[in-house]
């Protein structure tokens, strides 16, 4: 008899007036109601006997699954492997003691489940050397419930996490792994993903609700279908990347989510925890490029965009300012300390200088004709005139936020195409007129509404009128 079955008995023995059809039904209700998903059957029977008053005596959770774990239960042991860990982090109560706590990720063949361990046990010995895929051994955990009901894996002063050398069947890191162009499920958690680098990586910046600072590694990924997908680790930035990353260098990403971006979509979500392994390297060489054009940042960052000599767009940011003496049209020879496919950070252990190379490309090789532009154009320039007087207003994203977009009408002799702009670069088309003939750096083709295809400006976007 399976223990669910010895459960089920052990139920109908003590309560005479319930027969197996009405316990069934209790389980299904037991968990539409309060498992919202997570809450498997031999768990619903724990809860369901406490609500009836019956004693079951102490459940078996040694060795169990992650399918058979219910909020309530103690002294569990399991084996599982890593998916992966963060890094411990310091709390207070409102007692205004402090407390330490790490969460990690474990998962088996039946799924996935959050751990936390609590001060002493955050920081056990080895604990930071586990990795993605590694055998550990839970023992004598209890759980509970998680904000959103999911259970959660308590380490506590009578647990413990240990490092496991035995065999186990239970599926490595490898086998996990989906094309991030396959993942198409709303609200899918714990997943390993891999796809090309495709664009620049960044760090964004941003205070949370309570005001306090947060930063984020944001970066595209792109399928085997050549679909694409952003992606956001929050509580991470570059540092915890090579620094050359090539473009359509392969990254995997363990541990992260799907979610809606505001825009529609799909995006990926990472956190503290989110393993990030990039194909990568730390040979950094010296770059030569002509400077196309010079914009600034609401901080005060410089964003240059360069040509090189076979044409490609480089993208600079300059965290230091070494290159204020620097103009559009100069040719600069410098050496990043990253290199992000053809986006490059600059600072203060960089170095940049001016030198002669009339080779490079200038303004009138980057032209792009309106009539050439397609979806594959991603950083590209245009010189056109105005056709209609640039228009501005308010967008209402779908979290409530309130963003300005503006857009303009601009034609060639080739063709005429909208141009939009959102949030800081709604203004660079703001500052223009109808009639005005512009060379616009850093627009990027997209299909809009009908199939048509559509310009928006880019974060190293500039326009530069023309007399």
């Amino acid at each position: 008899m399976s223990e669910y079955e010895d459960l089920v008995a052990k139920i109908l023995e003590q309560k005479a007036d319930l027969n197996r059809e009405s316990l069934n039904e209790l389980v299904k209700e037991k968990k539409a109601t309060v498992g919202k998903g997570y809450l498997q059957d031999k768990g619903a029977l724990y809860l369901i006997a406490t609500d009836l008053g019956i004693s079951l005596g102490e459940p078996s959770n040694d060795g169990i699954s992650i399918k058979d774990i219910f909020s309530g239960a103690k002294d569990v042991s399991l084996e599982t492997r890593v998916l992966n860990v963060a890094k411990p982090r310091q709390f207070s109560r409102k007692d205004g003691s402090e407390f330490l706590l790490r969460t990690m990720t474990v998962y088996d063949n039946g799924g996935t489940v959050s751990v936390k361990l609590w001060d002493e046990k955050a920081n056990l010995p080895g604990i930071e050397n586990l990795k993605p895929g590694d055998l550990v051994r839970i023992v004598k955990a209890y759980v509970k419930s998680d904000l959103s009901g999911a259970p959660t894996i308590n380490i506590g002063s009578g647990s413990s996490i240990e490092p496991s050398d035995s065999q186990s069947d239970i599926r490595g890191i490898d086998s996990m792994s989906v094309d991030v162009g396959t993942i198409k499920q709303h609200e899918d958690k714990d997943l390993v993903v891999t796809g090309a680098v495709d664009g620049p990586i960044g760090t964004i910046n941003f205070t949370n609700s309570k005001g306090q600072p947060g930063k984020g590694l944001k970066m595209r990924l792109k399928g085997n279908d050549e679909s694409f997908m952003r992606v956001v680790v929050w509580g991470q930035d570059e540092t915890n990347l090579p620094p050359v990353i090539s473009h359509g260098s392969v990254a995997k990403l363990i541990g992260v989510r799907t979610k809606e971006s505001n825009q529609g979509g799909l995006e990926l979500h990472g956190n503290e925890g989110t393993a990030i392994h990039v194909d990568g390297s730390h040979d950094v060489q010296p770059i030569t490029a002509r400077i196309i054009s010079v914009s600034k940042t609401n901080a005060g960052k410089r964003m240059i965009l360069c040509a090189d000599a076979k044409k490609s767009m480089i993208k600079i940011g300059d965290d230091s300012n070494i290159t204020e003496q620097f103009m559009p049209g100069d040719v600069i020879e410098c050496m990043p300390s990253r290199v992000y496919g053809n986006s490059i950070t600059l600072d203060s252990n960089s170095f940049a200088r001016k030198v002669e190379d009339s080779s490079l490309p200038n303004n009138s090789d980057l032209r792009t004709m309106i009539s050439e532009i397609n979806t594959s154009h991603e950083s590209c320039c245009i010189e056109a005139i105005i056709l209609r007087v640039p228009d501005i207003r308010s967008i209402q994203t779908k979290s409530g936020e309130s963003i300005d977009l503006a857009e303009m009408l601009v034609e060639d002799e080739s063709g005429e195409i909208w141009v939009k702009g959102w949030r800081n670069q709604a203004q660079l088309i703001g500052s223009c007129s109808q009639g005005e003939i512009v060379f616009i750096t850093d627009v990027g083709a997209r299909a809009g509404l009908e199939g048509r295809i559509e310009l928006s400006l880019g974060p190293f976007a500039a326009i530069t009128k023309k007399s």
